[in-house]
């Protein structure tokens, strides 16, 4: 599975240089591991920031994103998450680092949103995108998840499935795809945590698999805890690209102490 890994994100590589005019169609073996070399230290460790603003929000435009975009990369990202193939296409003209790009719909038939369509898979891979990424865990949806991951990697791009369980990055794994990440652990039942899943991280990485994390991944603390368990690459979304989030955030601390701070008081 990792030797599969490799070979496409050295193809993600080959696509950065044609674009920049420096392809030839005469690739060695020591410029392919060259290459696969190269790609191994910028995914390991690397940081994707999610670029995908609070819908309706003031940052909720191609323009809002393209600017988002280039903050991130201007602080030293290494790829970024990107939410349609208009943006993703926008982000591309911008940047030659990976993007991972998604299409998010809200359907009535099931509760899948990520990628749940071949033909998101189409748009996004025109737009640019280099890692596809799709909702795959167990759950109603309009298309199989196998069918989604065959239909990314027949578009020469790197497929990473967003999961809720152990179980469901097991079976993408064993399926082929390239990344698992725990990007919907704690949205599928139940009360959202607070925390993200380490645990989870930690379990996938014990088995040798490549794992991203993401979800609730709100510090720089978070994302050194990640990388401890074992994630290959962290996304982080809104506590860098969400400012109204975070704003709630500090509130939310506040209040709590105001709130202890008049226990036992009359309200003033």
């Amino acid at each position: 599975m990792a030797k599969n890994f490799f070979k496409r994100v050295a193809k993600c590589f080959l696509r950065y240089i044609m674009v920049k005019n420096f392809y030839t169609k005469d690739v060695s073996d020591k410029n392919m591991r060259h290459l696969q070399s190269k790609a191994l230290q910028s995914i390991s460790g690397a940081l994707f920031v999610s670029c995908q603003p609070t819908v309706g929000g003031p940052f909720d435009d191609v323009d809002g994103v393209v600017r988002f975009a280039k903050a991130a990369l201007s602080g030293g990202c290494h790829g970024l998450r990107i939410e349609g193939a208009e943006r993703v296409a926008a982000v591309a003209a911008v940047t030659h680092k990976p993007l991972v790009g998604i299409v998010k719909r809200d359907l009535e038939d099931s509760p899948v949103r990520i990628t749940p369509y071949l033909e998101d898979v189409d748009s996004l891979a025109d737009a640019g995108a280099t890692i596809i990424a799709f909702d795959a865990t167990d759950r109603i949806r309009p298309v199989p998840a196998k069918e989604v991951l065959a239909r990314i990697h027949e578009r020469g791009c790197m497929a990473m499935a967003d999961c809720s369980t152990f179980e469901e990055g097991a079976e993408m794994v064993q399926a082929g795809c390239d990344l698992i990440a725990s990007t919907l652990s704690g949205y599928v039942d139940g009360p959202v945590p607070n925390e993200p899943d380490f645990q989870l991280v930690k379990r996938w990485s014990d088995k040798g698999w490549l794992v991203v994390a993401e979800g609730r991944i709100r510090t720089a603390q978070d994302a050194h805890e990640a990388i401890k368990a074992g994630a290959l690459a962290v996304t982080v979304g809104s506590a860098i690209t969400r400012p109204d989030d975070v704003t709630g955030w500090f509130l939310s601390a506040m209040n709590k102490v105001n709130e202890s701070a008049l226990e036992g008081r009359e309200p003033q």
